[in-house]
């Protein structure tokens, strides 16, 4: 029987994964972050697995989790964007170059985010107004990704 969480590890998992959303809907254009980056980010380095499930759970969202790679710049999350190439397609439209075995180069586009301007609650406001002024391409597969260079 699967044992359910508590009120405390929910709000937990909301505050981490709307941390996970800030930091992904501000990588650049043409750039890519690692799940465990972005973990670290958020305060816990050792959670680049709930990145993705966060990630997973953010469809639809115009959140631009395509800019998401492993530590190799593998498209490890390629699978969930309806069409198998989805993925690097928009990456290599966002100019994003990638080397022989199909990962991202990341010497030239790999963005680290910036850990304690993201982990605070107080950019919450600036963070939302800058999202929602974004252009973002609707796909037939019902998910929309932010366009912006």
């Amino acid at each position: 029987m699967k044992k359910r969480k508590t009120v405390k590890q929910q709000i937990r998992e909301k505050d981490f994964f709307d941390k996970v959303y800030k930091i992904v809907a501000k990588i650049p254009y043409g750039k890519v972050a690692s799940f465990g980056d972005i973990a670290e980010a958020c305060g816990i380095r050792s959670s680049a697995r709930s990145v993705g499930w966060a990630l997973n759970g953010a469809k639809g969202s115009g959140l631009p989790c395509h800019r998401v790679v492993n530590r190799f710049g593998a498209l490890t999350g390629k699978m969930h964007f309806g069409s198998y190439d989805l993925m690097e397609e928009l990456l290599k439209a966002e100019g994003v170059e990638f080397d022989e075995n199909g990962c991202v180069k990341l010497d030239k586009h790999l963005w680290k985010p910036n850990v304690k301007k993201h982990i605070s609650s107080s950019s919450s406001s600036s963070s939302s107004s800058s999202i929602s002024s974004r252009k973002y391409l609707p796909l037939a597969i019902g998910k929309s990704f932010n366009l912006n260079r």
